[in-house]
């Protein structure tokens, strides 16, 4: 009877096996909390110092739509490969896994490859952080979304190397399942930045003018 107690129901995905592995990834779901309530901070930031520009360049003058679509559909599309390895790793097959975690990490570094020349092509029109208000705020939240696909890029990467060394059980699915939530959770704010930031910036011109016309 005890032994049938303990039993794992086939069906489980391997990353929810264990207690271990249960509790981790509670927590890790805690922790994703405390990283909305900091991005969330930033953008009330961000749109309360919106029109700050300080006589400086205004983001309708410097924001390209099609450097952001790219952005967007480089990272989005991550979002759904990083899907699929994980739907690979729950048929067990290391191979497929791999795969698609590699595609996954090469979609993420375009994505910071594009973000870097972004950000340098406005230094080079004179938009710092130093330059107002704005910009200051633009480059924190920006750049800290930046810095967290940064981290989740080096995370992937020690998890593939232990996926190596170990295989795929327990541990390393559990780890895999988390990066990949981490993965995701950036893909949804990314969301919110394309719109909040880049939409509504490259609306500011009209905007402005409607305004100045009222």
């Amino acid at each position: 009877m005890g032994a049938h107690n303990t039993t794992i129901d086939p069906n489980t995905p391997m990353e929810y096996q264990t207690e271990t592995g249960r509790l981790n990834i509670l927590g890790f779901w805690i922790f994703l909390g405390a990283e909305i309530a900091l991005f969330a901070t930033l953008f009330a930031t961000y749109l309360v110092l919106f029109s700050r520009t300080a006589g400086g360049p205004t983001p309708g003058e410097l924001f390209e739509i099609k450097g952001v679509m790219l952005q967007t559909f480089l990272l989005l599309t991550s979002s759904f490969t990083c899907g699929i390895a994980i739907h690979e790793m729950r048929r067990h097959n290391l191979k497929g896994l791999y795969t698609w975690m590699i595609i996954t990490l090469a979609l993420g570094l375009g994505f910071l490859g594009l973000e870097i020349y972004e950000f340098v092509h406005y230094v080079h029109e004179g938009a710092t952080m130093q330059t107002s208000a704005f910009w200051s705020a633009f480059f924190v939240l920006v750049g800290t979304h930046g810095a967290h696909v940064t981290l989740g890029i080096g995370w992937v990467i020690l998890i593939l190397i232990q996926l190596k060394m170990r295989g795929l059980n327990p541990a390393t699915s559990k780890k895999v399942f988390i990066v990949s939530l981490y993965w995701h959770f950036l893909d949804v704010v990314w969301i919110f930045v394309f719109t909040a930031v880049y939409l509504y910036g490259m609306m500011e011109p009209s905007m402005g003018g409607g305004m100045h016309h009222g």
